[in-house]
């Protein structure tokens, strides 16, 4: 127990997993959480007296436990015994081999085979912040830098599973991010950038960082320093499949921020069981490409040129199905490339993975052939990109059996014919049955003694057994070594040098085959850049594969990617929906034309239910997709080059941090406004409705005003409830009405779910209550009491009229110039000129103009 606390001193956050004998031990605290985690027994021991809480598990069930505390968030150490306990007289010598936390992991039940692992550190400087991504079981190592903004949406995107923050930045983590990550607070020491650059050049073992083209991003470096010494602390030290240091370039990718991610379910959902954009197109068959179209979705591409090979490429193999299958059945043959090599250089592989490793390798030679034959230049491309690898594949088949184990201890793993002295071991251990039978046969002959047994037991190792009624014939040379009821058991001089001669060379063989093995492993250190390249070009390869199976399944299109800012969607379909949609019904397309010049922004009013939020979905499902590199579900799309995606549907609210569901809404659409820019998409749907019915007219009203007079002209789908903002389409000349039809019936409606030109001036909400099953009596009382609103409005909107034709009606007599004058005044008047932006002053101007150019009007 003082070796215990010893080695538990050093490590107090984790929970140390004790090695006693065949089990891992747990003590006090540590025991408490293991119990209650893993569902074991939690027992009691006297310490000198005091009661200590315990509970383990047999050591060879560590694969079985390890991943369940790792997965509950916890910080693992597991401690080892460093020395064979028959060759010591006092306590056993222990220490911690490895520490395994959520973001540290290689254990094949802890990772999940299509996602990455991170584990991310993020770096508060005065003005940007600093961020790494390392994903120690694929050897990915990314960085980037930039405003809370852009770190909170790369945080989303790849969705570290533990992320290392200075303890003096705790609290502002946890105000800026939240508290759904794990995270582990460092001492800030280690944030510092000469320590940074210290720890990458040292790992790296160049001068500098220019070589990577990241040598200017400070404190993306501080970031990275932290996390290699992390990796340093926790036991993980053999790193050389980490070989490089990228930048995210996000000036390359659309912009999304992380309401529009959530918004559009491309990855995940709020809701259980919803399925989200990746579970539809996600039709990939490696690990490394499963992964890669998650970071392709988050990261969807800016270059037109990039778009177009991967389309050209999607529909080539599109069209060759022959190549197609052929690729995809190879790439079945095929485990984790990534992984597999990463565990070489960790020293955590086993033999059969090495052989698993070997028969990947072998069926990327095919692929490898098939691409360079297509008559696809991107293809050929990536064909040339794949290396054959084949001295390493000769030389594990050399080696290794076919049928190797998972453990070398079980032996059987260096293959017949590569080491000599190893076949003569093998030859003298396995060839012992000949070697007894003949000693039985002779031995039955020199004594006449026709019942001789000769056989071995854990306890006399190998004895010669003879009967009772044959005792008188026992030679003297044999010793008696144990008694029966029916006979007597012997050794002899030969058979106890045989066995000495056996036993020596099981131990030799066992000893031999694991330093072939460790020979190996170091000599496959030399391949591992080439196997990480085969299996970055396999994931690049499977992931356009997978395109065009989505594409040939479900009837998607090419589509045009240009320079323009026009977007011209014909027949589109929302990609997820329509796969939802009960057998025999068919999804009911539309078409979406918005451009800067005509129809910039679209205003979508319709029925509760009748599909406006689906449109909205889908308009910005499509640019994505076609901006990944993807076909889409439309007859036919022109795609403008999106550079930005704004989305703000649903209610979302945040009141666990405070903050009321329109106070969300309004945060959200603060962000978009303030960011918008020639190339955006912005889909607004039911902004407003947080508020009073008035409120949320004004706000809806203003915001579609500034949009439209907004120099950047931004496209915009906008659904809303409020008809009274199809009026704007007399005012503003790029701002259309839209509705989504409906077929009233006598006491129904039947919803069409076709965006059509021209307002909607019924919300239908009572019909949509008697659908969800409303109380008849209460679905009847609202329709009564809609009426009698409806006949107490249309009263005050004609008496509001008189007033406004009178009031005209004098302006007309009088041209009273001097209240508008004084309007204007106090417009002017309470303006900030310290805080008015250049665009919100061309948009007052426009105000004051448009006012002028109204009194001209009734003047005349």
């Amino acid at each position: 127990m003082k070796q215990y606390n010893a080695i538990k001193t050093k490590h107090p956050d984790a929970l140390l997993l004790f090695r006693v004998g065949d089990f891992y031990e747990t003590f006090g605290a540590d025991a408490i959480k293991a119990a209650e985690i893993l569902g074991i027994v939690l027992t009691h021991r006297n310490n000198g007296g005091d009661q200590t809480e315990l509970a383990g598990f047999p050591h060879h069930s560590l694969n079985t436990y390890l991943p369940k505390l790792v997965k509950a968030g916890q910080r693992v150490a597991i401690c080892d015994q460093l020395e064979d306990p028959k060759q010591t007289k006092s306590i056993v010598k222990r220490g911690v081999t490895e520490l395994v936390t959520p973001g540290v992991a290689l254990n094949d039940d802890i990772l999940s085979a299509k996602s990455n692992n991170f584990l991310a550190a993020v770096h508060f400087g005065r003005k940007k912040l600093g961020v790494a991504f390392l994903d120690i079981s694929t050897g990915e190592f990314l960085i980037s830098e930039g405003s809370m903004e852009q770190i909170d949406k790369l945080l989303q995107n790849f969705a570290p599973n533990e992320i290392l923050v200075p303890k003096t930045h705790r609290k502002e983590f946890t105000e800026q991010f939240g508290t759904t990550y794990h995270s582990f607070f460092l001492e800030d020491w280690i944030f510092q950038e000469d320590y940074g650059n210290e720890r990458l050049t040292d790992h790296f073992r160049t001068i500098g960082l220019e070589g990577f083209g990241v040598a200017h991003l400070q404190h993306g470096i501080i970031a990275a320093g932290a996390v290699l010494h992390y990796l340093s602390e926790t036991q993980h030290r053999q790193l050389k499949h980490i070989n490089k240091i990228e930048r995210i370039a996000e000036e390359s990718y659309i912009w999304m921020d992380r309401f529009t991610i959530r918004n559009l379910e491309l990855y995940q959902s709020a809701n259980t069981n919803a399925v989200t954009l990746l579970d539809v197109i996600d039709k990939t068959i490696s690990p490394m490409g499963g992964r890669l179209l998650k970071r392709w979705l988050a990261l969807p591409l800016k270059d037109v040129a990039e778009i177009t090979r991967r389309h050209e490429t999607v529909g080539h193999l599109k069209d060759t199905s022959a190549v197609l299958e052929k690729m995809q059945h190879w790439m079945k043959q095929m485990g984790d490339l990534e992984r597999l090599i990463s565990k070489v250089a960790t020293g955590k592989i086993n033999p059969r993975e090495v052989v698993q490793l070997k028969n990947s390798l072998l069926a990327v030679q095919p692929i490898k052939q098939l691409a360079l034959k297509s008559g696809n230049k991107a293809l050929q491309g990536l064909g040339n990109n794949l290396e054959d690898c084949r001295l390493l594949t000769e030389k594990i088949k050399a080696m290794l059996n076919e049928d190797a184990p998972v453990n070398i201890a079980k032996g059987n793993t260096v293959a017949t014919g590569y080491s000599k002295e190893l076949d003569e071991l093998r030859g003298l251990a396995f060839s012992g049955k000949d070697y007894l039978n003949k000693m039985l046969a002779r031995e039955t002959e020199t004594t006449g003694i026709t019942s001789l047994k000769i056989a071995s037991n854990n306890v006399f190792g190998y004895y010669i057994e003879v009967r009772n009624t044959h005792k008188d014939k026992v030679p003297e040379s044999w010793i008696r070594k144990q008694t029966l009821v029916n006979a007597e058991r012997y050794i002899t001089e030969e058979l106890k040098e045989y066995e000495a001669k056996i036993l020596g060379a099981e131990e030799r063989i066992f000893t031999l085959e694991q330093q072939l093995f460790e020979q190996l492993l170091v000599w496959m250190q030399a391949h591992i850049t080439e196997v990480q390249q085969n299996a970055q070009g396999i994931a690049r390869l499977d992931c356009l594969c997978g395109f065009a199976q989505l594409a040939k399944d479900n009837n998607y299109t090419q589509p045009e990617i240009n320079t323009s800012t026009d977007l011209i969607i014909k027949d589109g379909r929302h990609p997820v929906i329509e796969k939802q949609l009960p057998l025999g019904e068919t999804y009911i397309t539309n078409d979406v034309v918005l451009n800067r010049e005509e129809q910039q922004i679209i205003m979508i009013t319709g029925p509760n239910m009748s599909g406006k939020s689906a449109i909205l979905r889908q308009t910005a499902l499509i640019v994505l997709l076609a901006q990944m590199g993807s076909f889409v579900p439309a007859a036919s799309a022109q795609i403008g080059l999106v550079d930005k995606i704004f989305t703000r549907v649903g209610a979302s609210d945040n009141i666990s941090m405070g903050q009321s569901t329109f106070m969300v809404e309004m945060n959200e659409t603060a962000s978009i406004l303030n960011n918008l820019s020639e190339r955006s998409l912005v889909l607004l749907d039911e902004i407003g409705r947080g508020t009073s019915t008035y409120d949320g007219i004004s706000i809806a009203w203003a915001i579609s005003e500034y949009l439209h007079e907004h120099p950047s002209r931004a496209k915009t789908l906008f659904a809303t409830h409020y008809h009274e903002l199809n009026e704007m389409t007399n005012t503003f000349e790029r701002i259309k009405n839209f509705n989504v039809s409906v077929k009233e019936l006598k006491d129904n409606v039947l919803f069409i779910r076709k965006l059509v030109a021209g307002g909607s001036e019924h919300s239908f909400g009572i019909h949509v209550a008697k659908m969800a099953g409303m109380p008849q009596q209460v679905v009847q009382r609202a329709g009564k009491l809609l009426k009698k609103l409806e006949q107490t409005h249309a009263t005050e909107d004609n008496g509001a009229r008189l007033q406004s034709g009178q009031d005209e009606l004098q302006l007309s007599f009088f041209n009273l110039d001097d209240p508008l004058l004084e309007e204007i005044k106090e417009e002017i008047l309470h303006l900030d000129i310290d805080t008015l932006t250049p665009v919100e002053a061309l948009m007052k101007l426009n105000e004051i103009k448009r006012l002028l150019s109204k009194n001209k009007k009734a003047t005349s």
